[in-house]
């Protein structure tokens, strides 16, 4: 599907907005804000999921550059648990909106529903397929969350940050019942609850009992 480039009608200035990390276990929820400039397009702007990790790296700066203004917002683990999920990731896409220095006229959120706005705004189904400004914020997006993932997995390892970026994956799910939580884990969320449930202690029993079965 290609972008469409179209200037809006009487040089409106479109925000567009995406999150990354509304699924994981552990780390911020990560929101952008960006207003394209129609007149320097980026070629290859595409939702951040379809692009390989290069591929979004290389795109990063260029949004940075030719966008006419783009803003990071996010909620912490503590907003997560405090405010539950969705709630966080409509704050931080407030936060974001607000921290772009030039004020847009209209914000196009990809997704079926809009935080708060103090301007008029719209939800746009699969939008990171079909806006380039939400697009190049999903990018923005998504590399900085991923990259804050590569330090967490340096500040906690053992269990795989880097890897999964904190999505509940079978490594995963065996590192939080052998290791615990860590600060970053959102408790408020029922696997991290779930493996909290069974002791570190627990789990290596029982990791030793299905050795010696299988070795019986």
């Amino acid at each position: 599907m290609l972008m469409d480039w179209t200037l809006p009608e009487g040089n409106e200035l479109i925000a567009g907005v995406d999150e990354v990390g509304r699924g994981p276990l552990c780390g911020a929820v990560v929101t952008a804000a960006v207003i394209l400039d129609p007149l320097r397009p980026i070629e290859g702007l595409n939702d951040s999921k379809k692009l390989t990790e290069a591929h979004r790296e290389a795109l990063f700066p260029l949004i940075q550059e030719r966008a006419l203004a783009w803003a990071i917002g996010r909620a912490e683990v503590d907003e997560i648990d405090q405010l539950n999920i969705l709630h966080a990731t409509m704050l931080a896409m407030q936060r974001a909106v607000h921290g772009l220095a030039i004020r847009p006229d209209r914000v196009l959120v990809d997704g079926n529903r809009c935080p708060v706005l103090p301007m008029p705004s719209e939800p746009v189904i699969k939008g990171d397929s079909r806006v380039p400004a939400i697009a190049a914020a999903s990018i923005l997006a998504k590399v900085t969350r991923d990259r804050e993932m590569h330090e967490m997995d340096l500040l906690y390892p053992g269990y795989g940050m880097a890897k999964h970026k904190g999505y509940p994956t079978r490594e995963h799910m065996s590192a939080l019942q052998l290791l615990g939580a860590t600060p970053i884990h959102r408790r408020s969320f029922a696997p991290v609850r779930e493996a909290l449930a069974v002791s570190p202690v627990e789990a290596v029993m029982d990791e030793m009992d299905s050795v010696v079965a299988g070795v019986v």
